[in-house]
């Protein structure tokens, strides 16, 4: 059997880091096990859906790295939804229903105000053909309701184990709405199965909806996939993630500079045994996934940790790797200075400010005017390397006698304006010797 995994995002809206979470996890199961990813676009609904969410979904996942090998859109398939929506009626086990919303909304208050569950009663069920007929010519057009079977499913999760869900304790689902429109459910199930996706993989938060799609597999006659639930990512401080937090969209994350493998880094390994260590690449993050070493206890997401965790794959990234970006950024120096910078930035466009302070114009920061002037009249002539920094210090010393913070912070602020940074040893090259003396002169340079 060929493992095949899904991906199905709604183009309703950005990617968040918990859509991309669920993802990654497809992603690198199947790249482990040599199976098949398939990105499926949820668009059926057609109020909410957008080619402009569509093209945002298909760049945050190429940014990622994430590849499918299928890919296929609901609104594409609508006659094979059709296809299976007639052989569950012809089943009995899908039945139009006519109450209206407001309707549906009132019985359900009386269930709860006799402390009663607010499940569906399938009065639809008992309707005669005249009344059926009766209401639509008052102009009730029918939903369309799956007819559980009221028993116990069963199924082992992946990650969370043997899980029973008790049919009986729900409403049947609605699958296609009064205009004929499908809903999650039906188009879902029907793709699982067309596709050949063995495995399912998502978030706890659609356990229960197992429990109704396992019986539509089983009653359209087709084999059900393994099921594993990982799960819920939350905020630091435990509060619940939402797609609609802007700032919590990838496409928001890539404009201020995170890189992709920082956030792979840390989506693969939150929720799991594993501690989160800054990988270069999808390669070594598929060779150690295993869905075993999942956790049942929620996820925290800490946009913070995000930032560390960037810091360290920009720590490990090569000239070659960023000139591009560089070059985008305005930035110059090429590889003297970005192996100087790269150990003192958590965000690529951070680099910016300090080419801004090797470039210049900077206003410079002078402490004590004697001690600079002394220290710009012991320059060295030519152009400089990384071993003028010991050498024209140590010179300062035997003249001034200042030694430690006393003589490199001065020199500092001086010749960057910040009190702490990349090491000097790699700046002053890049600085460069006219630039030096006019800011030890208290001149903007």
């Amino acid at each position: 059997m060929t493992i095949t995994v899904r991906f199905a995002p709604s183009p309703t809206g950005k990617l968040h880091v918990g859509n991309i979470r669920a993802a990654l996890t497809n992603y690198l199961f199947a790249a482990k096990s040599g199976g098949k990813f398939l990105l499926r676009l949820d668009d059926t609904d057609s109020e909410r859906s957008t080619e402009a969410f569509a093209a945002g979904i298909y760049a945050d996942l190429a940014w990622l790295g994430l590849k499918h090998d299928l890919f296929a859109k609901q609104s594409e398939r609508v006659a094979a939804y059709e296809a299976a929506a007639e052989t569950l009626r012809a089943m009995g086990r899908l039945y139009p229903c006519y109450e209206t919303a407001d309707e549906l909304d009132r019985r359900r208050k009386r269930q709860l105000a006799q402390h009663k569950p607010p499940v569906y009663d399938r009065a639809a069920l008992n309707l005669t053909t005249e009344q059926r007929a009766e209401l639509e010519s008052k102009g009730r057009r029918p939903h369309w309701r799956f007819k559980l079977s009221g028993k116990g499913v069963e199924f082992n999760d992946l990650i969370r184990g043997p899980v029973h869900i008790e049919t009986a304790s729900l409403s049947d689902p609605v699958l296609i709405r009064e205009d004929g429109r499908f809903l999650y459910t039906l188009p879902s199930v029907v793709d699982d199965i067309d596709f050949n996706i063995s495995h399912i993989i998502r978030g706890e938060d659609h356990v229960t909806n197992t429990g109704v799609q396992v019986e539509i597999f089983e009653a359209l006659g087709a084999p059900v996939p393994v099921f594993a639930h990982f799960s819920m990512l939350i905020g630091a401080g435990g509060e619940a993630l939402s797609k609609r937090i802007g700032s919590l969209a990838i496409e928001d994350f890539r404009n201020q500079g995170i890189e992709p493998q920082a956030i792979n880094s840390l989506l693969a390994k939150l929720g799991t045994s594993d501690p989160v260590v800054a990988r270069p690449s999808l390669d070594e993050l598929v060779s150690d996934f295993d869905l075993a070493k999942f956790s049942r206890a929620p996820a925290h997401f800490d946009a913070k940790e995000l930032k560390a965790i960037n810091h360290k794959v920009l720590h490990g990234m090569s000239y070659a790797a960023v000139a591009g970006d560089l070059s985008r950024l305005g930035v110059g120096g090429g590889a003297p200075f970005w192996e100087a910078v790269r150990d003192n930035i958590q965000l690529l466009n951070e680099a910016r400010g300090w080419w801004q302070v090797v470039e210049g114009p900077l206003e410079p920061v002078i402490e004590n005017a004697e001690f600079a002037e002394q220290a710009r009249g012991l320059l060295p002539n030519g152009p400089f390397s990384e071993v003028t920094w010991s050498e024209w210090t140590a010179a300062i010393t035997k003249k001034t006698g200042a030694k430690g913070k006393a003589l490199f912070m001065p020199l500092r602020l001086a010749l960057t304006g910040q009190p702490h940074g990349p090491e000097m040893k790699k700046l002053l090259p890049l600085i460069g010797p006219e630039r030096a003396a006019k800011r030890l002169s208290g001149q903007a340079a």
